[in-house]
């Protein structure tokens, strides 16, 4: 039970040098949503309206505006084709939105508003193109969350787990939802805390992590799971990109308790993603990126370039970088 839908390439796991190879995105917007739907069909998203999207694995990205949608920052996308996508804008209220396209971005449908002024969605996820789930900053004490079962046209509220005061998630890169198989979600606070419900929204459990949560800038930023028992958090102090202290956990039960590894990576990290061809880990930041081999055990730095979040085999970060992996 793979939570992306895995990318099969054609690179074998050795002790090579990895890296990231920077592509041409065609745009200088700050990109923190990114899309792999195969390993040539791949969705792109950031500030000012913009969306990219590429379907000859990154040789050539085409970049554009959604109409009138030039104010929101998209900083979560979700697509199952080359055709098919959302995009999930943040800020408070209104400006929280999401926009569904079926021909390939030539034309987007706002499907959805943030119904609540104080609101701010901060991710959006699908466990396949009918059912989806949005997750948003508390309101009234509770985390929002919204459910649809008919690909976004309809949105519901469902009962949601209370927040600790000041405890909210970080809109960074997307993933700080995740799902996976049928009914499974996760999601991730600043609080440290991971909830995780195994019947599509209905009912959630949350659980502690060692991740540092001793600021407003600091807490778990995203998250990722191997099957179904095996996962890794991963965060930080947005504010010290630089600093290691008690930026990973990791999970073997599902999710129930988090631990932290021996070593850690290399600074904070915005973003965390299994890649199941290689068999790796791969965690990115703006310091840096880093791989585990054995489980997020242990941590080794390749990449010193700012990425914002990654979703294999591609990353994406400010002024408009895209980068696709390689070994070498």
């Amino acid at each position: 039970m793979e939570v992306r839908t895995p990318v099969l390439l054609a690179l074998a796991v050795t002790a090579a040098a990895q890296s990231w190879t920077p592509q041409k995105s065609g745009t200088t917007a700050s990109l923190r949503g990114i899309a792999a739907v195969t390993d040539k069909i791949a969705w792109a998203s950031g500030t000012g309206g913009t969306y990219l999207l590429t379907v000859d694995g990154g040789a050539t990205w085409t970049a554009a505006q959604v109409p009138g949608a030039q104010e929101l920052d998209f900083r979560d996308i979700h697509a199952v084709d080359e055709r098919t996508a959302w995009l999930l804008s943040i800020g408070p209220g209104e400006k929280s939105r999401i926009y569904r396209t079926e021909d390939g971005g030539r034309s987007w449908k706002l499907q959805f508003t943030n119904p609540d002024a104080g609101g701010f969605f901060d991710a959006i996820a699908f466990w396949d193109a009918k059912r989806g789930i949005v997750l948003g900053d508390p309101i009234a004490g509770h985390f929002a969350v919204f459910l649809t079962d008919d690909g976004g046209e309809h949105w519901r509220r469902t009962p949601s787990p209370a927040a600790f005061p000041q405890e909210g998630a970080f809109a960074a890169s997307g993933t700080c939802l995740i799902v996976a198989g049928r009914r499974d979600a996760w999601f991730a606070s600043g609080g440290a805390r991971v909830f995780h419900s195994p019947d599509g929204g209905a009912t959630w459990t949350a659980a502690q992590t060692p991740i540092r949560h001793d600021s407003a800038n600091a807490g778990i930023f995203s998250l990722a799971m191997q099957d179904s028992r095996r996962g890794v958090a991963v965060g930080g102090d947005y504010s010290k990109p630089a600093d290691d202290l008690h930026n990973v956990a990791i999970t073997s039960d599902g999710g129930r308790t988090w631990t932290e590894p021996g070593q850690r990576p290399a600074g904070y990290r915005s973003a965390i993603v299994w890649a199941p061809s290689l068999r790796i880990w791969i965690a990115v930041g703006t310091s840096g990126s880093d791989i585990s081999r054995d489980g997020g055990e242990t941590w080794k730095p390749f990449d010193k370039a700012a990425y914002n979040a990654v979703a294999f085999p591609w990353a994406v970060g400010p002024n408009g970088a895209i980068a696709r992996f390689a070994s070498k």
